[in-house]
């Protein structure tokens, strides 16, 4: 047989494995990492209800799962020959948002906004620092500062157009401009139980 089949052959026999394997039914699918979302939601939203066969695009059908506000991030890969594993990681709730109208909701690190999930209760989550203010959105530097002093258990943390106040287990800090408060935070544990307010000429301490 010339050189030119033997290539051909190997073609056609890649392209029928190709076909098999897109071909093969998905028969069980996997599911790790979730506590909030059910995985009967997690697998409608990866596009694995029922039986079928199809090459399957992991990052492709990941992007529904990923736009649930608790899914941080989301794997899906196919494991030959029929089965589909989902790995999910899980925003926390970090911090408790008051919102103007007075609702308070649950925050993630990193700002997203966390809808009632199995096992978790608003009125049990009184620990987390509870953020709030008035004027113009200030959500992001917020959660920052929350961020920055969480070694002194963040209590709550108030926004307003002149600056932040920052009421912690070991006193009160107020600073006007962001930058400054977080350099300077440290001086919560130089004066506990006290009312420091930082400038960014200096820190001013009160009983």
């Amino acid at each position: 047989m010339p050189p030119g089949w033997w290539v051909l052959g190997g073609v056609l026999t890649l392209a029928l494995l190709v076909l098999s394997w897109t071909q093969w039914p998905v028969r069980a699918v996997n599911i790790s990492g979730n506590t909030r979302v059910a995985a009967p939601e997690l697998r409608r939203l990866a596009g694995l209800e029922g039986h079928f066969g199809w090459l399957y695009y992991g990052a492709w059908k990941a992007r529904g799962l990923i736009a649930l506000p608790w899914v941080k991030t989301a794997t899906v890969t196919r494991q030959f020959p029929d089965t589909v594993n989902i790995v999910v990681t899980e925003r926390q709730p970090f911090a408790r948002w008051q919102q103007a109208a007075g609702q308070v909701v649950l925050l993630a690190e990193d700002g997203a906004v966390l809808p009632a999930a199995p096992g978790v209760n608003l009125s049990g989550t009184g620990a987390l620092p509870l953020i709030g203010g008035w004027g113009p959105p200030r959500m992001a530097d917020a959660l920052r500062l929350t961020r920055a002093l969480s070694r002194y258990t963040v209590q709550s943390v108030t926004y307003t157009p002149s600056g932040f106040t920052a009421k912690t287990a070991s006193g009160t800090v107020w600073g006007g401009d962001l930058n400054t408060l977080v350099k300077y935070a440290g001086s919560i544990g130089m004066y506990p139980n006290r009312q420091i307010y930082i400038y960014p000429w200096g820190v001013s301490v009160q009983e």
